[in-house]
């Protein structure tokens, strides 16, 4: 592939990555492939970062140890997305006239595709999914153009630069950590809701927040949100006021009210829409008159979330696709995989891998799919430093038994406790540190006709890498029970 484009921005200057992970790795590589100056910073040492004998073997200098980020000399520096952009070293490189970017912010410099991103505390990765689907299923249906889908969902995108022109589309889930950074914005915009999320790595929810507000920018034409959610519609209420002309349109949704009116109380632009579901159809108005998109009962996944999942990516496309995607990819699609994951059911009991659900919000959502059900949850992980009080009303209202593991199982407990609608026993409250104790204490406990879920409420780190292998190890222990 040809990345003339990359190369000519980067025009001879010496670059520096800064951790080599699943998104860099593919940075590295093009970048060895161009032949310019090129610095990998790791902490890890070079036996546990993946490609970096190849790497070495390029010609790029390797610098590893505790001490790896300190003095940088890079006059483009790729930071990977966990890495706070004010560290010291960055600091004072930045001081002397070093840019700063990463793999996902130059993609959104250089490329020529249309681009539409979602980002949020809850829901992004399958909204972002659906988007994909949905422009996909219209490209197909054209016969013209290509659809690449990466970003936080798995996949870089910017050593596919050379494959992009402006018949193609890409779609990209994006995290408050890549956005920290961003200066140019997608051109079709969604926060699906926003929540306390990553406290222990933001300073506190006003910059994460501000970070996530970096979604919308100057070339954003679309910004989608949640209406119900009271952080994004007082966002787009100030954008609506603080916008020039009609741009950014401002697509409202909401799973809860039915009309143009109630979403836009204090006016709307011309180009302005509401997504809200009546009459049994997901409908867009304009103010004027209603058009049926999709009637709910095609959608196959469960949960009021996966509803307004739909409606985010319903938002971002609608004029870019045909209508009749939203149909066709509905009864297709079987949500996303560790995201009420059906993995079997066995005696009665159905077992299901929610391992996504990261924040105590996502959870509650998860539970409210399942409602009605007699749920056995298992919760807990890595502390994030968000607090637990929502996961508690959750848990009082909704399940018969929680069994708590991980480093958040005695705080969860705690909070639980000392809800005002606890009663001792219940929920039932069992504490295993060990993660397949876990999983066996909730299979007996778990009652036929009821169903077992695993959703966290918590990060992965504190026993896996990341939520997917938390979610594998769940599967895995599963599907060896004994008939």
């Amino acid at each position: 592939m040809k990345h003339d484009r990359l190369l000519q921005y980067i025009h001879g200057r010496h670059c520096e990555i800064l951790g080599l992970g699943v998104s860099n790795l593919p940075l590295a590589k093009v970048l060895c492939e161009l032949g310019v100056q090129l610095t990998i910073r790791d902490k890890k040492p070079p036996e546990e970062l993946l490609g970096a004998e190849e790497l070495i073997a390029g010609g790029v200098e390797l610098i590893t140890g505790e001490d790896a980020f300190d003095h940088l000399s890079g006059e483009l520096i790729f930071r990977s997305p966990g890495i706070r952009p004010d560290r010291a070293g960055l600091a004072d490189a930045l001081a002397r006239g070093t840019e700063l970017t990463s793999e996902i912010e130059l993609f959104l410099k250089l490329t020529d595709a249309e681009t539409f991103a979602v980002t949020g505390s809850d829901g992004k990765t399958t909204s972002t999914t659906l988007t994909g689907k949905f422009l996909t299923a219209e490209a197909e249906r054209r016969g013209k153009g290509k659809v690449l889908v990466g970003g936080n969902i798995g996949a870089p995108l910017l050593d596919r630069l050379p494959l992009t022109s402006s018949d193609d589309r890409a779609v990209m889930e994006l995290s408050s950590f890549q956005l920290m950074t961003v200066d140019r914005a997608p051109n079709y915009s969604a926060i699906t809701n926003l929540s306390p999320n990553h406290l222990d790595w933001h300073t506190g929810m006003d910059e994460y927040l501000e970070a996530k507000k970096h979604i919308i920018g100057d070339s954003t034409l679309r910004f989608v949100t949640n209406a119900e959610c009271e952080v994004t519609a007082r966002l787009a209420e100030n954008l609506r006021v603080q916008r020039n002309g009609d741009v950014p349109a401002i697509y409202l949704f909401s799973s809860k009210h039915s009309s143009f009116a109630e979403l836009f109380p204090n006016g709307a632009g011309k180009d302005d829409r509401a997504i809200y579901e009546k009459d049994g159809a997901i409908v867009l108005s304009d103010g004027t008159g209603e058009i049926p998109l999709l009637q709910v009962s095609e959608i196959q996944v469960p949960g009021r979330h996966n509803v307004e999942n739909f409606m985010t990516a319903i938002g971002l496309t609608y004029g870019r696709v045909d209508p009749s995607v939203y149909t066709s990819v509905a009864r297709e699609f079987r949500g996303v995989e560790h995201r009420l994951e059906l993995i079997r059911t066995l005696h009665g009991v159905d077992y299901y891998n929610s391992s996504i659900d990261s924040s105590p919000s996502r959870t509650a959502a998860a539970l409210s799919a399942l409602r009605g059900r007699d749920i056995v949850i298992i919760c807990g992980g890595y502390d994030k430093k968000i607090p637990f009080e929502p996961l508690a009303e959750a848990l009082c209202h909704t399940v018969r038994a929680v069994v708590l593991t991980g480093q958040t199982g005695e705080k969860i407990e705690h909070v639980l406790r000392a809800h005002p609608d606890y009663r001792e026993g219940a929920p039932e409250i069992y504490r295993e540190s060990d993660f397949f104790d876990a999983v066996s204490t909730a299979k007996r406990v778990a009652r036929e006709g009821g169903c077992v879920l695993l959703s966290p409420a918590c990060a992965s780190f504190d026993a896996f890498k990341n939520f997917a292998e938390r979610g594998n190890t769940f599967r895995e222990i599963v599907k060896n029970f004994e008939n």
